[in-house]
């Protein structure tokens, strides 16, 4: 062990359950809590005790502080930005949905979940993706089926624009599960890492992402990108979302 096992410890406590869950950590353990009675109140602490455990403790208790208060920092500061497909205008300067969706992508370190309406192979996304995928980066794509669209979409599968990325888990919403009558899985967003996410009316395609006038919403930090990871996985485990062979 050694302190970058720590640092990896403690940021993937801050992934997984935020950073008030590092610092109740961090202060059971200054006040010498037992390891059993600290990862009762918080299960999946192993790997950060294990770690702590073989540094100075003062020290990596106070660093382990710091990391929570910095990450609970950034999370406080959030920004949102309009973002546009389609012509631009000399006067009021937007960020592209081509550019922002790549950005998204190439920073995603984690995690990164993208959800669309339909989709056609798109060459800048594959690479993005398959260069994600290469440094460890979890991608989940879900997307709408041609029977569940009905006769709204035609062609390939939309599922099919993914299938040559290494890597990729893809999803999609049973016609079963459906009770409504001609409903759609019609969210298109982008999140990474829980902490930034592009919700917009831009499907994953060349016209959606280039050529069509789309608007979307980019939000960096606070709740929002969490709860909307957060909701996905409540679909997943339900069954809403499931896995497509």
């Amino acid at each position: 062990m050694s302190w970058d096992a720590l640092e990896d410890a403690g940021t993937d406590i801050v992934r997984r359950l935020g950073p008030q869950a590092l610092r109740a950590i961090t202060d059971r353990a200054m006040a010498a809590w037992p390891r059993e009675a600290i990862l009762a109140a918080t299960p999946g602490a192993e790997a950060l005790l294990d770690s702590l455990a073989e540094v100075d403790r003062s020290a990596g208790l106070a660093y382990l502080t710091g990391l929570a208060a910095g990450y609970a920092q950034r999370a406080s500061e959030v920004t949102v930005e309009t973002v546009w497909s389609g012509p631009g205008s000399r006067h009021v300067p937007v960020r592209a949905t081509a550019a922002v969706l790549a950005d998204i992508v190439d920073e995603a370190r984690h995690e990164l979940l993208l959800m669309t309406y339909s989709a056609k192979p798109h060459l800048t996304l594959t690479e993005a993706l398959q260069a994600a995928t290469r440094r460890g980066v979890s991608v989940s794509v879900v997307v709408e089926t041609l029977q569940g669209a009905g006769s709204a979409l035609s062609g390939e599968e939309p599922y099919r624009a993914f299938t040559g990325i290494d890597g990729v888990q893809l999803w999609h919403w049973p016609t079963s599960r459906r009770t409504e009558p001609d409903a759609k899985m019609h969210a298109k967003l982008t999140l990474a890492d829980r902490r930034v996410l592009l919700v917009t009316s831009a499907n994953l395609t060349q016209s959606g992402v280039r050529k069509n006038i789309e608007a979307g919403l980019l939000i960096r930090g606070g709740a929002i990108p969490q709860r909307a990871g957060e909701h996905v996985d409540a679909l997943r485990a339900s069954g809403e979302l499931v896995r497509l062979n």
